[in-house]
């Protein structure tokens, strides 16, 4: 829920006329403020957690969507002072006019930078789209979400080592972070809360995959899209609610505008967790079929394929 304000109530910072009230904060702030404001909590972010360093090349994901543009726009700011090579990649997962309204704003958004795009599909790498992958679905509980968020991950790490990418940075904001917190939490998946903090690196020497948005609110990512001239995606994902995510997200959002704030402490809190050493850690080894990263002896990227492959998904 994003708050506009009234020309006539003067910005915290500058006392110029406030377009935004941060009602977690009380902050009143001008266009420009807040956008330096969303500017600097990324170089904050990025900063804290080490997340890049001088001369890296970092591969940004880029969807199409609103935290994607904006996060690729705002790190071309960043790096341009300090020295990292910023290069693109969009993964067409094989969703008719979703995913090619989606490449289109991406190629205009990356050619406007004067930055690199490697373009990937799930045909080219998988031999199948998304469509046709749960158009085999024999069990109709298992969730598009699930299927495209596995093999998305890979096409991603695909173009980066195409690339020679040092890291993989994907837009993932504070809402999305809780929300797959929430989800880890309710299927008992406790060993993949590691994954979620900032910090956490694998023990196999893969590119460092960031999250530099992830002190972000998204209704704040947006507008500061809106501000910035950024277009937005204006078709929703055809698969969007499947899964329990959505139910998530409307329940925080509604916590939120109750008691402003609470997404930042349940962050802090579920920060402290990712990061107590009492957790049970899942050891990283090699998959045996295709060699990439793995907490079991299959990674999950060979048992999906296998599974579209067998039609049992």
């Amino acid at each position: 829920m994003v708050v506009m304000a009234t020309k006539r109530q003067k910005c915290t910072k500058c006392s110029k006329g406030s377009v935004y009230l941060r009602v977690y904060s009380g902050e009143h702030l001008c266009r420009d403020c807040f956008k330096s404001s969303i500017i600097e909590k990324t170089r904050r972010t990025i900063s804290k957690y080490g997340m890049m360093k001088h001369g890296d090349t970092v591969a940004v994901a880029v969807s199409g969507g609103k935290d994607s543009l904006s996060l690729l726009e705002v790190l071309s700011r960043l790096t341009s002072v300090h020295g990292e090579k910023i290069v693109a990649i969009t993964v067409d997962e094989g969703i008719n006019e979703y995913r090619d309204e989606a490449i289109e704003l991406s190629r205009k958004m990356v050619s406007k930078l004067g930055l690199e795009l490697e373009e990937v599909s799930f045909r080219s790498l998988f031999g199948f789209t998304l469509e046709e992958a749960l158009d085999m679905r024999s069990d109709q509980r298992v969730s598009a979400c699930s299927v495209c968020g596995v093999l998305r991950r890979r096409a991603i790490d695909l173009a980066a080592e195409h690339m020679g990418a040092d890291v993989v940075v994907t837009a993932h904001n504070l809402d999305d972070f809780l929300q797959t917190y929430f989800i880890n939490l309710t299927n008992g998946d406790i060993g993949r809360l590691e994954f979620l903090n900032p910090g956490f690196e694998a023990q196999i020497d893969i590119p460092r995959r960031v999250k530099p948005f992830i002190e972000i609110y998204e209704e704040e990512i947006a507008f500061y899209a809106y501000l910035s001239g950024i277009p937005f995606q204006t078709l929703p994902c055809p698969y969007m609610d499947e899964g329990i995510r959505t139910e998530i997200r409307s329940f925080l959002n509604n916590l939120e505008r109750r008691h402003p704030g609470i997404k930042y402490s349940t962050f802090n809190t579920a920060l402290k967790l990712t990061a107590n050493p009492l957790l049970p850690r899942r050891r990283s080894r090699r998959c045996e079929r295709c060699g990439h990263p793995s907490s079991d002896t299959i990674c999950s990227t060979c048992k999906t394929i296998q599974l579209i492959r067998n039609s049992h998904l």
